[in-house]
């Protein structure tokens, strides 16, 4: 058992590292088929060391503060990735941050959710977690995605789904006022509302259960994760030509190269709540869900709203009918499965049908 932890530790260490030099390596070139196996296998590689790094860095500084800590290092290096592809143009790079923040607000709330309710349920038969603090960040979600995936859609200043200069900016300053609002709540004045909860509703830091790392184990965890996330993201997008390949193979609409892309830039999330999951820690599940899916939106309008200052052409925001719906089913849905502050298999099931129609229409519009 110790070998393998070594071995496991020397991995996680290593592959970072090993996924910059792949990214360096294969950056910029056209990818025969023995480069994209090989990026795919870093790729795979490189995310598992992301978790570890995160459970590590999460473990050093307590809840809420770890699933943070992942939510935000992703979606900041989510947007460097856009405003790249977007300074690049290209077919579709109008759409790509709507496209690109609606595919992570389903998959976290949806595939991420309800893979870690299925999970925990499956395990312990109900799990249980802290109803003001998930109800606190689906509020701030739902306002977030109304303001800035909704309402462009249907303001009448300029025509077609997109914000007149005066209307992205407010979206942009509305956003980060509730980004910042929520984040002090979490961190400093309600935090024990997004710790864990105990069998008897106490909130549960995890802290007691095992000794935390040192400083500099965590230091050194936080350099690697950061080092993983950027090799994640630039992996990814050196596979974005081969996936887009496989798209237009399959004959489905190519917007869905930014919906493979999301998954690939949220696995560290999704196995990180999975991981938590199956040891009765729902609540750091939802808050890496919900916690994502508030800095996918609150970090990226405002960073798009300031590259559009230098970017030419439209910023397509406004979803279309059929993501809209989509959009309303999710909110419901979550307020259903938050409120009781417990779950079941069958809010996991459901939510995962729902996910799966998502990726359905995403494939046959």
């Amino acid at each position: 058992m110790a070998t393998s932890q070594r071995v496991l530790d020397l991995g996680a260490v290593a592959l970072p590292p090993l996924g910059l030099a792949v990214l360096a390596l294969s950056w910029g070139r056209d990818p025969g088929p023995v480069l994209v196996t090989i990026v795919a296998l870093t790729l795979i590689g490189t995310v598992l060391a992301a978790v570890h790094h995160a459970e590590v860095v999460a473990h050093r500084v307590g809840e809420p503060f770890g699933s943070l800590v992942l939510a935000i290092a992703v979606t900041v290096i989510e947007v460097a990735l856009i405003i790249t592809l977007m300074v690049a143009g290209g077919e579709g790079a109008d759409s790509l941050a709507r496209d690109t923040v609606f595919a992570a607000v389903m998959i976290t709330l949806n595939g991420i959710v309800g893979l870690a309710v299925l999970t925990g349920s499956l395990r312990y038969g109900e799990t249980r977690f802290n109803a003001e603090g998930s109800g606190a960040a689906l509020a701030t979600v739902t306002a977030l995605a109304g303001l800035s995936l909704v309402l462009p859609t249907f303001t009448t200043t300029t025509p077609g789904p997109m914000f007149s200069p005066g209307q992205l900016a407010f979206a942009a300053a509305a956003s980060l006022v509730l980004y910042a609002s929520f984040v002090t709540a979490q961190t400093v004045r309600h935090r024990d509302f997004f710790l864990p909860v105990t069998a008897d509703g106490e909130p549960d830091d995890g802290r007691d259960h095992a000794d935390p790392p040192t400083r500099r184990a965590a230091l050194l965890s936080l350099g690697l994760l950061l080092a993983a996330l950027v090799a994640v993201v630039g992996l990814a997008k050196v596979e974005s030509p081969a996936i887009e390949s496989g798209v237009r193979a399959a004959g489905f609409p190519l917007s869905f190269v930014g919906v493979v892309i999301a998954l690939l830039v949220l696995a560290p999330e999704t196995l990180a709540a999975l991981r938590a999951a199956r040891r009765d820690r729902l609540q750091i599940s939802l808050n890496l869900a919900l916690g994502s899916a508030m800095a996918s939106i609150g970090l990226t309008i405002p960073a798009i709203a300031l590259a559009m200052i230098w970017l030419d052409g439209p910023l397509l925001l406004g979803l279309g009918a059929t993501q809209t719906v989509l959009l309303s089913l999710t909110v419901v849905l979550s307020v259903l499965t938050v409120v009781p502050g417990r779950a079941t298999r069958l809010q996991g099931m459901v939510h995962l049908v729902l996910f799966g129609a998502f990726v359905f229409l995403s494939t046959n519009p």
